[in-house]
């Protein structure tokens, strides 16, 4: 590091001395970790650019429509870019989607109908998705079991391996299955997500033991982190958010769906209603953030790695058990750092508050989220609001205390963050 910087971090920001050698230690120990995803972002930016020019994207299409939207150029080709970037039929792009729960909602209520049923193989969803299916101790109006489409889970093994034969148990025994969803991401587990090659073979697995089944893939997370997307290795459906990787820091909310024709036009009806789906929906001129967010995102997102990839390894270096590890094979953004207590875990989030370029100044404390079960702790100083492919982390108030960090729009700024952040955690006495 440049001593200039050195002195102005020391000058400027209150830095433990031991997590600041720590810091140094952890830059040194990454350098060349990070040849690997240079070359991934380099490959997914170049896709990313052959589908808008395959698409003839120009002025035109940064739209401003309003009223019912009908006949939107922009937003129908950026449906479209999006299909070409993930190797489908069809894509959903639309910034009404309010969350990437809202877009894997619609897509999950879309596809299925009283009596349908709905088997999660990658073990519990994400805590905001339990009231969409019902699987809450609490009354949710509107969940699907309301409706009569009940959805069983399948828990992963110890090593967080999907259960290859009670997989194949239940779906030999129970013709009313008719979607799997599959969590690329950890969610609030304790596990490593889902490599690629991991989906494409449980993919594979359930589709040689029932053809009929809608495979359905929650990316949140893991766009651009690999060079290839689910949707390449046999995923029927597949939804996100534009709040994270895709969005690029840049696109205001949203987020997307893509898949076979069928089921994202099935899914589009629940977006809007029955008869209308994708054909209605201004876009108030949003649609040039949009495009530049997406084409800006295999850039952002690596960024993002790397602040993680960093997180690890200064977390492995002060005594911190983290995962995935800093030597591991990355397939999203997310970090996880299990503190083992509320306090550590608390600060922790105080200190990337701090470093945030928006409210800096606001002090982190536990609340009741909506959605949550738990009480949750959120760090997040964003230019756009829950934006988590800007520098956040957040974490349940319960045993064993992990915090999960994600983001950083640059990592200049991400290893700041995570250096104040092991900063406060090393001042707890």
């Amino acid at each position: 590091m440049l001593k200039k910087t050195e002195e102005f971090l020391i000058n400027n920001y209150n830095v433990n001395e031991e997590a600041f050698k720590l810091y140094k230690q952890a830059i040194k120990d990454t350098e060349e970790i990070f040849i690997e995803y240079d070359e991934i972002r380099e490959y997914n930016q170049l896709k990313v650019l052959k589908a808008f020019q395959d698409e003839k994207i120009s002025e035109s299409h940064f739209t401003n429509t309003t009223g019912y939207g009908i006949d939107d150029l922009g937003r129908d080709a950026l449906d479209r870019v999006y299909a070409r970037i993930f190797k489908t039929e069809a894509g959903l792009v639309r910034p009404h989607f309010v969350s990437g729960t809202h877009a894997i909602g619609a897509a999950i209520m879309g596809n299925v109908r009283p009596g349908d049923k709905i088997l999660c193989v990658s073990g519990m969803p994400y805590d905001t998705l339990l009231g969409v299916l019902g699987l809450t101790n609490k009354k949710n109006i509107g969940s699907l079991d309301e409706y009569g489409i009940q959805t069983d889970v399948i828990a992963l093994d110890e090593q967080g391996k999907f259960k290859f034969d009670e997989i194949k148990n239940t779906l030999k025994n129970d013709k009313a299955i008719k979607l799997i969803h599959i969590q690329r991401s950890t969610g609030y587990a304790s596990r490593k997500s889902f490599l690629i090659e991991e989906l494409e073979k449980v993919i594979k697995y359930i589709r040689e033991v029932r053809e009929d089944v809608i495979i359905f893939v929650d990316n949140c997370y893991g766009e651009f982190i690999e060079s290839i997307e689910p949707t390449e290795v046999g995923a029927d459906l597949m939804a996100g958010s534009l709040m994270k990787n895709i969005g690029g820091g840049i696109a205001p909310g949203g987020g997307y769906i893509v898949g076979k024709k069928e089921y994202v036009e099935q899914a589009s009806y629940r977006l809007t209603v029955p008869g209308i789906g994708g054909e209605y929906g201004a876009t108030y001129g949003l649609m040039r953030s949009l495009y530049q967010g997406l084409f800006s995102a295999p850039h952002v997102s690596i960024e993002a790695v790397k602040t993680a990839i960093f997180c690890a390894r200064v977390m492995e270096l002060a005594g911190f058990k983290g995962f995935p590890a800093s030597t591991d094979k990355r397939t999203d953004i997310i970090q996880a750092i299990e503190f083992g207590d509320p306090k550590r875990l608390i600060q922790f989030c105080n200190g990337i508050q701090a470093g945030s370029p928006i409210d800096a100044f606001a002090v982190c404390e536990p609340w009741a989220m909506p959605g949550y079960d738990s009480e949750i702790i959120m760090a997040a100083g964003a230019f756009i609001s829950g934006s988590t492919i800007e520098l956040s982390a957040d974490g349940p108030i319960r045993e064993p205390y992990i915090a999960y960090i994600q983001g950083g729009l640059n990592f200049d700024h991400g290893k700041i963050g995570v250096l104040l952040g092991l900063s406060k955690v090393l001042d707890i006495k």
